[in-house]
């Protein structure tokens, strides 16, 4: 574990140079020898605070100007400043960075112009290249870093599978980092990467509303699968207090709740789920509820129950089995026969 240092002006082991001074302040007390050298001071300089204790080397030719520990900001600024001028965080690092996760990976991600390759020793970097670069790069925030979108799909290029490739862009989308459409036009920019049809995929899901792994997997797999109405998602509801549907089949008056392991596992979220619930019942509308184990590992049987609803709210349709060993007919007359 790492202590954060405190980053104040002028508390740095600095000559009095404001110039020096607003460099290290800008980068958690970690300067290189070059922006020493812009100040008027040599190499000597720096070995001679590192000698008597009160400097530490981070990297070659990067020093801390301090001798407390690097918290992880400073951590980041002396990868960036050992990878060269073009250096930006990429992948987890900018997804950290950006409050997208948290820190996943100890070391810290940096991208470079494809062109060149970052020589000597980077211990505790992960350094990747991209011909792209000036293009992904954000334009003023600091540390440098990737755009939000180039951050994601840096990551699903990087995704071991599938579902983890999208879960980084339902997370995106979620917490309203990005939108499905700037997605979709930097996905557009890029000649190669992987997962792109689950990503495309996965763009019209979130276009259509859904806003998270369960809710896609509703849409997929319950809905379309089976030939049922397809409800509106994420539905604001204003009156006394603003509400949000899940998916509301306004037709039918029916609703259905789907209850992630996020956002509904506090007290405050359960009373507001059921204050929802009841309010819409008072109002006429019924509401059906779900879970990751209802959706993801029967959506059959959450298909049937749906579409007898729906049938008794005046659906005229006719779902359909999604396979040969679709148990919807049988869950259906099931639900009927009660």
């Amino acid at each position: 574990m790492t202590r954060k240092v405190p980053v104040i002006m002028g508390r740095f082991d600095l000559p009095d140079q404001p110039s020096l001074h607003h460099v290290a302040d800008l980068q958690r007390g970690v300067v290189t020898t070059a922006q020493l050298a812009d100040a008027g001071l040599s190499p000597n300089f720096a070995r001679a605070r590192v000698a008597a204790g009160r400097w530490q080397q981070i990297h070659r030719r990067v020093y801390a100007a301090f001798s407390g520990e690097l918290d992880r900001s400073g951590a980041i600024w002396a990868a960036l400043l050992r990878c060269g001028s073009d250096a930006v965080a990429s992948h987890e690092t900018a997804a950290e960075l950006d409050g997208l996760c948290g820190q996943i990976d100890d070391r810290v991600h940096v991208t470079v112009e494809g062109d060149r390759r970052v020589r000597g020793p980077v211990i505790g970097i992960r350094v990747h290249y991209a011909n792209r670069l000036p293009l992904t790069r954000h334009p003023v925030k600091t540390p440098p870093q990737t755009r939000i979108e180039d951050t994601v799909l840096d990551l699903v290029d990087t995704s071991r599978t599938a579902m983890s490739a999208a879960a980084w862009i339902i997370t995106a989308i979620q917490q309203r980092r990005t939108t499905p459409s700037r997605l979709a036009d930097r996905l557009a920019g890029r000649k190669k990467i992987k997962w792109r049809a689950a990503s495309e995929a996965i763009l019209v899901d979130a276009a259509q509303g859904a806003h998270s792994m369960l809710e896609v997997e509703h849409l997929r797999r319950v809905e379309r699968a089976h030939g049922l109405p397809l409800g509106t998602r994420q539905r604001r509801v204003a009156g006394e207090r603003v509400i949000w549907i899940d998916v509301d089949y306004e037709e039918f008056a029916t609703r259905v709740e789907l209850d992630g392991r996020v956002g509904h596992s506090d007290a405050i979220s359960a009373f507001r789920d059921r204050r929802r619930d009841n309010l819409g019942t008072v109002g006429g509308r019924w509401t059906l509820r779900y879970g990751h184990a209802d959706v993801f590992g029967s959506p059959c049987l959450v298909a049937a129950e749906q579409a007898v609803v729906l049938q008794q709210r005046g659906w005229s349709g006719q779902p359909r089995r999604c396979a040969d060993d679709c148990t919807l007919p049988a869950a259906m007359m099931k639900h009927r026969a009660a």
